[in-house]
Order: C-alpha cells, then sequence, then structure tokens
C-alpha cells in the first residue's frame, strides 16, 4: 500500500496529506469541491499559507477519483459532515478504512462524526477518529506532539497507529471511543471561553477554567456512555495548550475577538458545537454551567462580563459533586 486519499483541503486536512506524504512516503490523492478557496488556492498555487504541495500529493475536483484507495483521511466541517456521508455511501467503499480527523458534534443532534457515518453508510467499512493536541504551524516547525487514535475495533485502530506513527506525531491507542470523540469536540468550545478570558484580560481564570472544564465535559461523556475520566485524556485536556492558550488557536481566536467586539471570520468548529451541547444538556438536565453561559453570551447576547464572573462565582460544592 503506497497510496492513500484526502477529502478536505482546509488547514488541517491538508496538513495530514503533507504529513502522510512526508513522513510516511505515501502518495496522497487530495479532494476538495472545486468551488472551494481553499482548493482554488492549491490548484493555483500548490501551496497555502503554511505549507508547499510535495511533488506525491496530487488534487482532484471529483470524488470518484479518491474513493479507489483503502485509506482515506477526512477533514470537512463537522455541520457539512453528514451531506458529505449521502454523497459517499452511493459508492461501493467495501473493505475501506477512514481516519476522521474532525472534532465536533452535529448541531442540534450532538450526534458524533462516527454517529453520522454509521447511520449513513451501510457499508462494511473501519472508522477510526483522530484526537489529540496540534498546530499546523508548529508542525510544521518540527515541534513534535501526541494524539490518539481510536475505534470500536481493535485491529483499525492498531492499524491506523503502525500506518501514521512518526518521530513528529506519537498516536496513543484510545480506550473510550464515545469519550474521546465528545472530548476533542468539547475541547473547541472550552477554547472559545478561554478566548473570553483572553479578550477580557482576565487571565487569572484561566487556571480555574481548566479545573472545572473537564469535570462539565465528563458530565456529558457519562451521560453518552462513555468513561468521564477520559475528558482527562489526550482528546480534552490534553489539547488544553494549543486550544486555550495558543495564538493558532481559531477557538481561542474567535472568543477572544468575540469579547472584544470584533469578527473573527474563520471556521470554529465550538461555535455550532456550542449550540449542540446546549440543547442536549437543557433536553437532558445535565449541569454544564460553562457551556450553558458560554451559550447565552455567544448566542443570547448576555453581557459578557457578568455572565463570565457569575459562571466562575457558583457554589464550588456543586462543581466537585463531579458525577
Amino acid at each position: 500500500m503506497s497510496r492513500i486519499s484526502l477529502i478536505g483541503c482546509g488547514r488541517w486536512g491538508t496538513f495530514l496529506g503533507w504529513y502522510a506524504a512526508n513522513y510516511k512516503a505515501f502518495d496522497v490523492d487530495m479532494y476538495d469541491i472545486p468551488t472551494s478557496p481553499n482548493f482554488i488556492e492549491l490548484r493555483d498555487t500548490r501551496k497555502n499559507a503554511y505549507l508547499s504541495l510535495s511533488d506525491n500529493m496530487f488534487l482532484h475536483d471529483k470524488l470518484s477519483d479518491v474513493l479507489g484507495n483503502d485509506i482515506i483521511i477526512i477533514s470537512v466541517g463537522c455541520q457539512y459532515f453528514r451531506g458529505l456521508c449521502k454523497e459517499l455511501c452511493s459508492y461501493n467503499l467495501d473493505g475501506k478504512t477512514f481516519l476522521l480527523a474532525m472534532k465536533g458534534l452535529e448541531e442540534p443532534s450532538a450526534a458524533t462524526m462516527l454517529d453520522i457515518m454509521r447511520q449513513e453508510i451501510k457499508q462494511n467499512i473501519h472508522i477510526g477518529t483522530l484526537g489529540g493536541p496540534g498546530h499546523v504551524q508548529d508542525y510544521m516547525k518540527k515541534v513534535p506532539s501526541c494524539a490518539v487514535i481510536d475505534s470500536d475495533e481493535e485491529k483499525t485502530k492498531d492499524f491506523l497507529i503502525r500506518t501514521f506513527s512518526s518521530e513528529l506525531i506519537r498516536f496513543y491507542y484510545g480506550a473510550d471511543l464515545i469519550g474521546n470523540q465528545i472530548g476533542a469536540a468539547l475541547k473547541n468550545v472550552i477554547g472559545i471561553a478561554a478566548g473570553i478570558l483572553d479578550g477580557l484580560e482576565w487571565y487569572g481564570l484561566k487556571g480555574a477554567l481548566m479545573a472545572r472544564a473537564p469535570v462539565e465535559v465528563g458530565r456529558f461523556i457519562k451521560y453518552f456512555g462513555g468513561n468521564p475520566h477520559t475528558a482527562y485524556g489526550l482528546a480534552h485536556l490534553g489539547d488544553y495548550e494549543a486550544t486555550l492558550f495558543s495564538k493558532h488557536s481559531h477557538n481561542r481566536t474567535f472568543g477572544e475577538k468575540f469579547a472584544r467586539g470584533e469578527d473573527f471570520g474563520k471556521l470554529a468548529e465550538g461555535v455550532p458545537t456550542l449550540k449542540a451541547v446546549k440543547f442536549i444538556a437543557d433536553e437532558k438536565g445535565i449541569d454544564m454551567p460553562i457551556c450553558q453561559a458560554l451559550y447565552s453570551v455567544v448566542y443570547e447576547g448576555a453581557d459578557i462580563k457578568a455572565t463570565i464572573r457569575g459562571m466562575f462565582e457558583r457554589d464550588l460544592k456543586q462543581e466537585f459533586d463531579i458525577y
């Protein structure tokens, strides 16, 4: 096997293709819709703001052209994934292995990406999910990191980890598929909260946010049948440096600019994920004070300072009545 496929030529997807081509020596067939600005830039210049395509990376504007390979990485906006799956299911995908590299929940269903794929594609396919820290800008400087790959099939998990591990990215074996997906999605929401604290210059509250958020996320994971302690693993808490502090984090930057009354103008997956979390938390009675406060600020126009301060003034006994 020397050839793999990538669907989605955004910042993260293009890097994963570059990583597979340059660190694992694959020929990489890359697809995005031909009208995508990301695809047009790569087609016309063979580069984007972060990297240049190597000679073993090939662009395609037809989905069918990239479905012949055994491994297919998918990195598209989470809210567009179901539509892509509806398109994919018209092709013969029998036996293929998919690695889902998106971190988010569908709005308003709060469905994970694996749930969506299983719902829409009734073929014999193998699915793994990718979570954990890492920014393209850092990887391109050869800054090493760790990540986690999970699957409901042990053989698929092992196959993907052995296929993609390198000195740049060490992949750990996930042990909680539900928890890793939800944890990876909700770290984007917590990134927005961190950005708001940055925008308000309330940096001293970031420590409290980091201490309390995994407890809250653990409740959400537990409701869906996962292990609440997975919130303390690579997919969630382990991604906090990259999401809550890094200047490269879209979600943190969205929150910072929002607090300052400025428009970010780029994709921040935590924004629709926040809506999904709020809907389920209210419907099922899950105590999610950080997410509920964020929702009132982002979607309902609540006063930012009063709402965020109120969130941190809650009775501590409630916060440590963990699960």
